[in-house]
C-alpha cells in the first residue's frame, strides 16, 4: 500500500480516539466533527477505488 495512505489513516485513527476520548469536553462540537471525519474518510477512499478503477482500464 501507499505509505501516504497508511500515513492518512493512522491518523485518522488517532483523531477518531481524540474525538471519543474527550467525548465529555467537546460537548456538541462532537458531532460536527465526527460527519466531518466520515466525509474525509469517505473520499479519501473513494480516491483510492478512483485511482484502482483507472488503472486497470490501460
Amino acid at each position: 500500500m501507499n505509505k501516504k495512505i497508511l500515513l492518512t489513516l493512522a491518523l485518522t485513527l488517532l483523531f477518531v480516539w481524540g474525538i471519543f476520548h474527550f467525548k465529555a469536553q467537546l460537548g456538541l462540537l462532537i458531532l460536527p466533527l465526527f460527519i466531518g471525519l466520515v466525509l474525509f474518510v469517505t473520499l479519501r477512499l473513494y480516491r483510492l477505488m478512483e485511482k484502482d478503477d483507472g488503472s486497470s482500464e490501460d
